[in-house]
């Protein structure tokens, strides 16, 4: 018996898929240009032990395994390979515990983010990693890829609030890491291993996370619109530097600005080179405001805006917002994800549009700037847009950055990680991934 034939045995039609039409919508992610591979079926987990039956029959008969949340990664990390089984978490939707006194949650991984947002608020709490698609995607695939958001550059990336993790492993068995405390050093950080390794060694099935008291005060929101790059890029510098904390700081380009300002006919200033976003989530968050504004001014802003109220703040952030839609009305993109030194800012954005000049494509970049991280979108219409994605990483490199801030290696960037980590970095990593999967049964082809 074949190993998706035991699994049906076993699990039943509810939860074991194998018409090809209702398996090809679980065959990819938002990588759109990864050609995915033809799975034997999809596997619902429902909890755990479905889990645990998926893998043990996937190692008894040596059979890959996909694990997958919401599929909206955009690295091709969740892409179907030929001949794998797609283990599918989005039905593991418990939100068991949401602990005011510890301010943490325990949450299955299909929970959707935008869930556990909503859950939290009614304590007073968040939680704090926002990536762009918290409306749709998983806990469990925000912790496979280590996710960022908008909220990063205060309260950082998703590994920052991850106290511990339910995996299953290649073989089926059941691991628990980490813990509920403030602190814990026992042994390895297995729980931050698991962060951001893709589905290449474990499933997670639970997690265990950190809330975050949720902030007293309406936000308040702050624009600066900018003539030149290095301007733009020395405001970012003045406002980190000050110390003034904003809870997001954000970048648009000139390209993107214009695919908003022609989506949405928002009045945007179309020949301004950059426009800044700044929001403060702080107790008193006017005085903070006032000073981000001055930044912005004394950094060459010729424009500049401070929201009066909440209605208003979100409508300012909402131009950011709506860049990934814009930008996605000019053809066929690839978002990519590069990450640079806060002082290098301005001059990676330089080398993005001269790269942009030189392969003759069309980018429009956004980035999470208080970070560093850039989401340069190429419009795809020939071999010349691999060229300039290509030579965007280098530059990112160059600079003393990442190739990847927080959307992960999947297997778009797979053959560029030994440029950044080097050959003994990725000797480690294989030996540690053949310690976990020695079969090399999860995820393989991606992150290594």
């Amino acid at each position: 018996m074949s190993a998706i034939d035991e699994l049906q045995a076993r699990l039943g039609d509810d939860r074991v898929l194998l018409d090809v039409d209702v398996v090809d919508a679980y065959r990819r992610d938002e990588a759109r240009l990864v050609v995915p591979g033809a799975p034997l079926g999809v596997v619902l987990a429902h909890d755990a032990a479905d889990v645990q039956v998926t893998l043990r029959s996937a190692t008894e008969h040596r059979v890959p395994v996909v694990a997958r949340g919401a599929g909206s990664g955009l690295s091709g990390g969740a892409s179907a390979t030929d001949g794998c089984i797609v283990l599918s978490l989005a039905k593991m939707t418990r939100i068991l515990e949401v602990n005011v006194d510890d301010q943490l949650a325990v949450v299955e991984a299909g929970v959707i983010n935008a869930e556990l947002q909503k859950a939290a608020a009614q304590h007073g709490l968040m939680f704090a990693p926002d990536p762009a698609s918290f409306e749709i995607s998983t806990i469990g695939g925000n912790i496979s890829t280590n996710a960022g958001g908008l909220r990063c550059v205060k309260y950082g990336v998703t590994r920052e609030s991850v106290l511990g993790l339910e995996v299953v492993l290649a073989d089926g068995r059941l691991m628990k890491t980490g813990h509920r405390t403030v602190k814990g050093v026992a042994g390895y950080d297995l729980t931050s291993l698991f962060v951001g390794s893709e589905g290449t060694l474990g499933v997670v099935t639970q997690a265990t996370v950190k809330l975050t008291p949720r902030p007293p005060s309406d936000p308040v929101t702050i624009v600066g619109v900018f003539a030149t790059l290095p301007a733009a890029g020395e405001a970012v510098n003045d406002v980190m530097r000050a110390g003034l904390r904003p809870s997001l700081l954000e970048l648009m380009d000139n390209a993107s600005i214009r695919a908003v300002d022609d989506w949405k006919h928002a009045g945007l200033d179309r020949d301004a080179a950059a426009m800044l976003i700044a929001q403060v989530d702080a107790a008193e968050p006017r005085g903070p405001a006032k000073r981000i504004e001055e930044a912005f001014t004394a950094a060459g802003a010729t424009y500049t805006a401070v929201s009066s109220d909440a209605t208003e703040a979100a409508e300012l952030l909402a131009v950011r917002r709506l860049t990934h839609w814009a930008i996605e009305r000019l053809g066929t993109i690839l978002t990519e994800d590069v990450g640079v030194p806060r002082s290098q800012l301005a001059q990676m954005l330089r080398r993005i549009e001269d790269i942009s000049r030189e392969f003759g494509v069309v980018v429009a970049t956004v980035g999470h700037a208080g970070d560093g991280n850039l989401h340069p979108s190429l419009v795809v219409d020939s071999d010349r847009a691999w060229l300039a994605a290509e030579a965007i990483y280098q530059a990112a490199l160059e600079l003393g950055g990442t190739i990847t801030g927080e959307h992960g290696i999947g297997v778009l960037k797979r053959d560029w990680l030994p440029a950044e980590v080097g050959e003994v970095g990725i000797e480690l990593q294989r030996k540690v991934k053949a310690a976990f999967d020695p079969l090399g049964i999860l995820n393989p082809g991606k992150a290594i």
